[in-house]
């Protein structure tokens, strides 16, 4: 669909791993590469800072939607929120879905972007070809993560 993500993955763990990976704040940091200021909390926002190196100055802000122990965690945010002086928050979110599904090697991940067709208009090409690129790669850090 054009106004989403996907991106599926087998990781040879099982889903308790995964999903602590996913739900851990500390973990979530290590291979998303974001300094949390505390834990995941439904309703509630989750703030901190980018690590990745380039991006330091992006503020982390999500508020998190669901979290339904072991198969589901989403949130919302601005995709590629990334300009210091622009106020995003009068814009749609976007939602970021986490399911889990066991399977017979470990756990399949799948993440899900939805909400780009809401973005304006002038920064949807844009945002969108960038969180593509930057899902394929969070995929790949997650299941390096894991299974180390």
């Amino acid at each position: 669909m054009a106004d989403q993500i996907r991106k599926s993955i087998e990781i040879k763990a099982p889903v308790e791993r995964v999903w602590q990976a996913l739900t851990d704040h500390k973990e979530f940091g290590e291979w998303f590469r974001v300094k949390l200021d505390g834990p995941f909390i439904a309703g509630e926002v989750s703030t901190g800072h980018m690590t990745y190196p380039g991006y330091e100055h992006i503020e982390w802000k999500a508020r998190i939607k669901e979290i339904d122990p072991p198969r589901l965690f989403s949130m919302t945010w601005h995709p590629y929120a990334i300009d210091p002086n622009v106020d995003y928050s009068h814009e749609t979110p976007t939602l970021v879905e986490f399911r889990l599904e066991p399977t017979a090697d470990g756990t399949r991940l799948t993440v899900t972007e939805s909400g780009f067709d809401r973005v304006p208009r002038h920064r949807m090409p844009e945002a969108m070809r960038m969180n593509e690129g930057g899902w394929e790669q969070q995929v790949k850090n997650i299941k390096a993560h894991v299974e180390r």
